[in-house]
């Protein structure tokens, strides 16, 4: 990043829902892809919510507030279906879930501003600050990120405002993309690098789609992944990747874009993982834009 960037972000298009009460761990587990019993006060998690198809159906920064009270964060676009479709499961499990996102705020870090917080922590880590909890993001071109959840007339964090654009750009550089609307029940969480990125625990128990996703993982037959793009025009999610090998069929998916500071717009493409060997990538069409294969900021774990 020529230009880096500090500050801090308002996050309107993240909401939050909340899982209180003594099965709230025990719930979640049963739900999502990660980890959620054995987690612990200074950790956090990225999960997704699968159909019984491996499909995710939405994607999670989750973390616990205690072992009793669980903040799930997700693109505000989804949050009244998933919550609708997570609370079907509920049943007599000992667990409320509810729309939270008018009761905390959420902020994104960046630069010296997330680094002062953080300090060298890994991703994926919560630390407490006054009654905020700070979880340590992926980096976006070498610099910090972070997020910072705290209750409504709680803490602010202290530093210059950047625009919620700026951020989203931080979001499609740290290379993982989050389900929103247009995306729903595209992808198995492989297909946007969620096991390279600690989104996947392959030793928990069962939740919905398990076997598929980890048919894909151990049977090595990835054959999607999620590749950092550029283009001179404008990219959405839902928007389809055309290979010129191939001028009918696309070959990917953009599952999340943002306006490039520096002109044009980068984006998060899940596609055929040949398509990424050779050849001209278009969006649209055949004969659309041309697009640019970038750098992902990690390394893609190998098939199993």
């Amino acid at each position: 990043m020529n230009n880096a960037i500090h500050g801090i972000a308002l996050l309107p298009h993240w909401g939050v829902i909340r899982a209180q009460g003594e099965d709230a761990a025990k719930f979640l587990q049963g739900q999502l892809t990660q980890d959620f019993v054995l987690l612990g006060a200074a950790q956090a998690r990225l999960a997704g919510f699968c159909t019984a198809k491996g499909r995710l159906q939405a994607s999670f920064i989750g973390f616990k507030q205690s072992p009793t009270d669980i903040l799930l964060i997700c693109s505000r676009d989804i949050l009244p279906a998933t919550l609708k479709r997570l609370s079907m499961f509920v049943l007599r499990a000992k667990v409320k879930l509810s729309d939270a996102s008018e009761e905390f705020l959420l902020r994104g870090l960046i630069g010296n501003s997330a680094s002062a917080l953080v300090a060298d922590h890994p991703a994926w880590t919560r630390i407490e600050s006054d009654l905020a909890s700070v979880i340590v993001l992926y980096p976006a071109q070498g610099q910090t990120r972070a997020l910072w959840v705290a209750p409504v007339g709680g803490p602010e964090p202290v530093a210059g405002p950047i625009s919620t654009e700026l951020w989203q750009w931080s979001e499609v550089q740290s290379g993982i993309a989050m389900v929103s609307a247009p995306i729903v029940e595209a992808f198995v969480p492989q297909m946007l690098n969620y096991e390279s990125v600690g989104g996947v625990n392959f030793k928990k128990g069962c939740y919905p789609g398990q076997e598929v996703v980890a048919r894909s993982q151990f049977r090595g037959t990835l054959k999607r992944r999620t590749f950092l793009m550029h283009g001179d025009t404008e990219m959405a999610a839902g928007q389809e990747v055309f290979h010129s090998s191939d001028t009918e069929q696309a070959c990917g998916t953009v599952a999340q874009a943002a306006a490039a500071p520096g002109g044009g717009f980068d984006a998060l493409v899940s596609m055929l993982t040949s398509a990424a060997e050779s050849g001209e990538l278009r969006l649209g069409n055949s004969q659309g834009p041309l697009l640019t294969l970038g750098h992902l900021p990690y390394a893609l774990l190998a098939d199993i």
